[in-house]
């Protein structure tokens, strides 16, 4: 029989975290010294993706205990929040450890550097905290509570998260897998409910038709609804959110009038059109133009070019499009401009629209494994006509488009981190429903030693991807600008953990796992995903992550 080893504390989670802490900022010094302070970071790749995920983990491990002491301090915790924090917190600071190793010589440190940091007390600490013993009886608790979200909010919050959860067990949960099955859209159903709950406006200021919440709030949303489904109800609120921000950061007073309360009301859904067929994360690169054109007498743009991987183009009633207002390439982001472009809605797999004029626009949705329900879709714009009034911020907007949508994105990043919390929140409760509803040699699988080891493993992972998400939400609550990175990692560490959980619980199911009826299969398709879109993870860890954090 299993024996519950002794309590570990904070304190010595704490230990922990300055021993990584320790070997983690003399290895970023001398990574400012190598890529001169971020300047030659294409120079030297392998090391800042290195040494940017190992800051990343470092960043989450903290976010973790800060929180965990937060909680106790406010007389919320409880020995099992606290296990659940210390094994997140180990885990992590071996895994910077075992990261940063490889790379000593190159960094130019020395042996000692890592005997430094870590000594042989600060290794038995490591393994006593994310051990077999602690992981496993961590595993043992969570198969009992049914891996159940219990992150202590305060009241306000708590409402938020369940009045979220109840509408997305009871109108999207029953939705999601036939979905996924038959590669299905998104009913409109679901969008009006969402519509009308207010979720499309949770960033957008109430003189605007939206509620403001801020954006932890706007996390829970999004975690609620990816823990039903990522496709049919989690990713539906993010597209809204990068044009709202990009309106309310450059848009003109008369265009935040205009679009933002159909926005925030849901009778305007959108799409986001950057990427280009042979342009991806190097968005200062694209070539779709937007030249000067008059149409019956009203000035605009006229629109030509190809974009891909445009989400939900299909049903769209917008499309938030970066085109190439001036032509002069060596221009690069100072010649993008932003446009909303209005379309039909179409809710098949291809569509086209010709105007009056002759402008068309056409669409195919790309055939994808998983996140199915909104389809992404590469698309065409042949001469498609957009008045003057439609360009971002007006005249003055003209060349600001790149700025305007990297702000976006940075509210996109951080709705993904979210996301992933939620998919690998709907993994691990998912997994121990079947580990716990099946028998193998004459005992439930939640009994074996091995599988409460794993769930230990996924739900500190978890939770300190959460931890991290978290802060980032009310970091850019704070100051948007200086949040962007904050975002990035929360993205980076919360997506891995997401694809790391869900296969985990895939294993856990055995071969049920890799059968289409089951929803994990659903997960692990789904989870790929997360750490290609809203800026591919190499992009992030060298040119967001690496570059904010080598510059110094």
């Amino acid at each position: 029989m299993s024996q519950t080893p002794a309590d570990p504390t904070l304190a010595e989670a704490r230990r922990v975290l300055e021993a990584a802490l320790g070997l983690l900022e003399p290895a970023l010094d001398r990574a400012r010294e190598i890529t001169d302070a971020g300047k030659r970071i294409d120079d030297h790749q392998p090391l800042t993706e290195r040494v940017a995920y190992a800051a990343t983990e470092a960043r989450a491990a903290r976010e973790l205990l800060e929180l965990t002491e937060r909680t106790e301090a406010e007389g919320r915790g409880d020995p099992h929040l606290r296990r659940t924090a210390t094994a997140g917190v180990a885990l992590l600071a071996g895994r910077l450890r075992d990261r940063l190793e490889p790379a000593l010589d190159e960094l130019g440190l020395p042996e000692e550097a890592l005997e430094g940091a870590f000594p042989a007390e600060v290794r038995a600490l490591v393994r006593r905290l994310a051990g077999e013993a602690q992981l496993r009886a961590l595993g043992r608790v969570e198969c009992e509570r049914g891996g159940r979200n219990d992150t202590p909010l305060d009241e306000t919050l708590e409402q938020v998260r369940e009045e979220v959860r109840r509408f997305a067990e009871e109108t999207v949960a029953p939705e999601a897998q036939r979905i996924h099955l038959t590669d299905a859209l998104v009913p409109d159903s679901i969008v009006e409910k969402m519509g009308e709950l207010g979720y499309f406006g949770l960033s957008i200021p109430e003189e605007y038709g939206g509620t403001e919440f801020g954006n932890l709030p706007m996390i829970l949303t999004t975690e609620e609804l990816s823990r039903a489904s990522l496709a049919a109800a989690g990713s539906l609120i993010t597209r809204p959110e990068i044009l709202a921000k990009a309106l309310l950061g450059g848009g003109t007073e008369e265009q935040k009038r205009k679009w933002l309360p159909r926005i925030a009301s849901g009778e305007l859904m959108v799409g986001i059109s950057v990427t280009e067929p042979d342009v991806g994360s190097d968005v200062a690169s694209v070539k779709c133009r937007a030249e000067p054109a008059t149409v019956d007498g009203v000035p605009g743009f006229a629109l030509s070019g190809a974009k891909a991987w445009c989400t939900f183009a299909g049903r769209a009633d917008i499309l938030a499009v970066l085109a190439r207002t001036e032509p002069d390439p060596g221009l690069g982001a100072r010649g993008l401009s932003l446009f909303i472009v209005p379309k039909e809605r179409a809710y098949g797999h291809e569509f086209a629209f010709e105007q009056p004029g002759g402008g068309r626009i056409s669409g195919k949705a790309d055939a994808t494994p998983g996140y199915r329900g909104m389809h992404s879709f590469t698309l065409h714009f042949e001469n498609y006509f957009v008045p003057a009034d439609h360009l971002v911020g007006g005249e003055e907007g003209r060349g600001r488009g790149f700025y305007l949508q990297m702000a976006g994105f940075a509210a996109g990043r951080l709705q993904t981190g979210g996301r992933a919390c939620g998919l690998a929140q709907a993994a691990l409760e998912e997994t121990i429903k079947q580990v716990r509803g099946r028998t193998q040699f004459g005992q439930p699988i939640s009994e074996f030693q091995l599988t409460q080891f794993t769930i230990g493993r996924m739900k500190a992972l978890l939770a300190a991807s959460r931890a991290i998400t978290y802060r980032a939400a009310l970091a850019m609550d704070e100051d948007p600008r200086a949040a962007a990175p904050l975002a990035a990692q929360a993205k980076l560490v919360a997506c891995d953990a997401a694809v790391e959980i869900t296969q985990a619980g895939q294993i856990l199911h055995g071969g049920w796992g890799y059968a289409e009826e089951y929803p994990i299969c659903r997960y692990v398709l789904d989870a790929l995903v997360l750490p290609i879109f809203e800026g591919v993870k190499p992009v992030l860890e060298l040119k967001v992550v690496g570059r904010s954090l080598l510059a110094g």
